[in-house]
């Protein structure tokens, strides 16, 4: 469908080596499903694997199929995309016929763990599996804490069809009344204050536990007095979350924080672009309701697997035997190049140090703030805030720090997606402990991670400068792979010191040294390097590019590497997830190669490597390489000059370019194959290896 409508259209763009982003990411998401396949993995964690896929599924409709639907609304103003020449209307009915197949594929695998998991003692039951004394349990948890906060309703001309919230489960019945044999319609919101499972008592060393949608199930007789059910169904309607703060209208006076709240209040209530059901839904029934919510069939899909996964993390504190389903547990090591007992700012003094997330603890970051809050000499701290945990004691120290009478700056940005509320409530507390809140630009998002902190001495001021590939979370530093350096170059922290003082003026445009910094000059300066590599190979000089990104859908970076490669530079791409660059296309991409790795970790790290030896030039940042991040974006990146950290990183890119494992390879159609093994080839796989590495430090 989409070569004929292309060959139609004279497009500005070379498509022999690129693909469409959005189909490149749901590539990413079932290679996430495939890890809940794979055997080799604990059977707990195969199933959380299956909710992260679902819960990655929902994100994409909430904002790529949402925001696609915005522009196919356009009609005539729907252009083509750079990379597929597709239309926003086209693209949408690819990924609605896409991820068709993936339903049946989850149903399957999810049932297949769950059988496994029920030999294991983890055992998700209905009430007819329940015992006497369990259905007990139930039914009086049901009468004293579920009943009591229901609000059933059915629909008729005075009982008008109610607003379904985004994400929230209900249930759809078909009734039948005894007294006047009609039909009605039913509606029952699983209130989202209920929690999603009950776990039941066992005289067994088991976990039984019962969804509270199915537990609702067999009570509707009593939920609905003088109705027979006729048929019943489960439904979540996704509805678009790409709104922006930018569409709501604002005085000059209000507070930014009070504009984030309208907008988070408006995201539930904006249009539908999906529906799912899991049980019986007779064909009126779902012609009435896509009807209702203004969907085609093409956006509807029958699931057998609960709606909403989300329930499988919080199984964790419940499991009978942890060790046998899990994985060996693991926790985030003390670094080896730290010293423990000797004061942070005194060690970054001597020599940059380098952790890497999450197999080296976050400790030394944290002490380093704490430190520099108590310090008599520091006189500021300064930093980019993009996504916090729940509990931070980052947000702690930089309290601390403020109430001791020092200079703290935070830039917090409130557009984080889907963190705004978090964010929000954060702002208000390092505002009132006295620190200086700026909330970036109208049309920026600041995505930086950059922490800054001076000193006054005997000997002058003294700047160090922390810039990091993650956010600063202490949660996710235990999940995500990211690499955090830490360092007294002095050019750094005057890029560092400068880039705060623009950031206060709302001057996005300066002019640095050593950092890279979006919009202004992180793509340029990527362009120029891979210019530099280009030059190196026509001279037949040795040269390299070697990129770890998250993304890359930038056209114009795409194309400069793939004239990199016709200059026959090799280029390397670790890319976990979208990438619409298509390697291995003849006289395009011959010499690009693209692999990513899924695994017990999120890979999350960024890192821009060009040249060979003492030729290279080697940073690490914020940014992928996506248009939103070069031009959308306050991003920065900082090179790596330490010799020492640079061998570090290169010590983990180099594992990563040699799993065999958990890695994958983007073959010539653009689609992720596992690596080729010869018979004999050791089996790599860097996550296990960088853990068993940390934890002999």
């Amino acid at each position: 469908m989409s070569e004929k409508k292309n060959s139609k259209r004279k497009l500005p763009w070379d498509l022999r080596y690129t693909q469409n982003r959005e189909l490149s990411w749901l590539q990413f998401d079932r290679r996430v499903l495939e890890e809940a396949e794979d055997k080799t993995n604990p059977l707990y964690e195969r199933l959380k694997f299956v909710a992260i896929f679902q819960s990655n599924l929902d994100e994409f409709f909430m904002v790529r199929v949402g925001s696609l639907t915005d522009i196919a609304a356009l009609g005539k103003d729907d252009k083509p995309d750079s990379k597929s020449g597709l239309t926003a209307a086209e693209q949408l009915k690819e990924i609605y016929a896409f991820c068709r197949p993936y339903y049946a594929q989850r149903d399957k695998i999810f049932s297949s763990i769950e059988e496994k998991l029920a030999q294991k003692g983890v055992r998700r039951l209905v009430r007819k599996e329940m015992n006497a004394a369990q259905r007990r349990y139930a039914d009086k948890w049901l009468k004293n804490y579920a009943l009591p906060i229901l609000s059933p309703q059915i629909v008729d001309p005075r009982h008008p069809f109610p607003h379904l919230n985004n994400n929230q489960l209900h249930l759809i019945l078909t009734l039948k009344n005894k007294a006047e044999d009609q039909t009605v319609t039913g509606l029952l919101p699983l209130p989202p204050s209920l929690p999603p499972f009950l776990v039941l008592p066992s005289e067994e060393e088991t976990l039984d536990y019962v969804l509270t949608q199915d537990l609702l199930q067999e009570k509707l007789t009593h939920i609905f007095p003088g109705f027979r059910v006729q048929s019943k169904a489960v439904i979540k309607v996704t509805r678009n979350a790409d709104v922006s703060p930018d569409d709501e209208a604002f005085d000059m006076d209000d507070d930014y924080r009070d504009v984030m709240r309208r907008v988070l209040k408006k995201r539930a209530r904006l249009a539908p672009v999906r529906l799912e059901y899991q049980g019986r839904m007779p064909k009126p029934v779902l012609k009435a309701l896509c009807q209702r919510l203004n969907l085609t069939t093409d956006q509807v899909y029958a699931s057998k697997c609960p709606l909403n996964l989300g329930y499988v993390f919080a199984l964790a504190g419940h499991l009978p035997d942890p060790q046998e389903v899990s994985y060996t547990p693991f926790s985030p090591q003390p670094s080896a190049r730290v010293a423990p007992g000797q004061p942070m700012l005194e060690q970054i003094s001597k020599r940059d140090l380098l952790l890497h997330y999450p197999y080296e603890s976050m400790d030394p970051f944290l002490r380093l703030l704490r430190e520099s809050a108590r310090d008599p000499n520091v006189v500021s701290m300064k930093i980019t805030i993009y996504r916090l945990s729940s509990k931070s004691r980052i947000v702690d120290y930089l309290c601390q720090a403020a109430e001791n009478g020092k200079d703290v700056t935070v830039l917090m940005e409130l557009k984080a997606r889907f963190d705004e509320q978090n964010n929000i409530e954060w702002a208000q507390r390092l505002e009132e402990a006295g620190c200086h809140l700026l909330y970036g630009f109208e049309d920026l998002k600041v995505h930086s991670k950059l922490c800054l902190i001076t000193r006054i001495t005997p000997d002058g001021v003294e700047r160090v400068t922390q810039v990091g590939t993650g956010n600063y979370n202490e949660k996710t530093s235990a999940q995500y792979t990211d690499f955090s350096l830490m360092t007294a170059d002095r050019e750094i922290g005057e890029d560092a010191d400068l880039f705060f003082k623009n950031m206060a003026l709302a001057n996005p445009d300066g002019d640095y040294k050593a950092l890279w910094v979006a919009p202004n000059s992180f793509k340029s300066r990527i362009v120029e390097l891979l210019d530099r590599e280009i030059e190196k190979a026509r001279a037949g000089q040795p040269s390299r590019v070697l990129m770890k990104l998250n993304s890359l859908t930038d056209r114009t970076l795409i194309d400069k590497l793939s004239q990199a490669s016709q200059a026959g530079v090799p280029v390397d791409l670790i890319v976990r997830g979208i990438c619409c660059l298509v390697p291995g296309r003849p006289g395009c991409t011959d010499h690009i190669r693209v692999r990513s790795i899924v695994g017990r970790f999120l890979e999350h790290g960024r890192v821009y490597c060009f040249g060979v030896g003492k030729d290279e030039v080697l940073y690490i940042g914020s940014a992928d390489l996506m248009t939103r991040n070069m031009n959308k974006r306050v991003e920065v990146a900082c090179p790596v000059r330490d010799p020492d950290v640079a061998a570090a990183i290169h010590h983990v890119l180099d594992l990563q370019l040699a799993d065999n494992v958990r890695a994958r390879v983007l073959n010539s159609e653009g689609v992720p194959t596992p690596v080729p093994r010869e018979a004999g080839d050791p089996s790599v796989d860097a996550q296990q290896i960088l853990m068993e590495e940390a934890g002999s430090c």
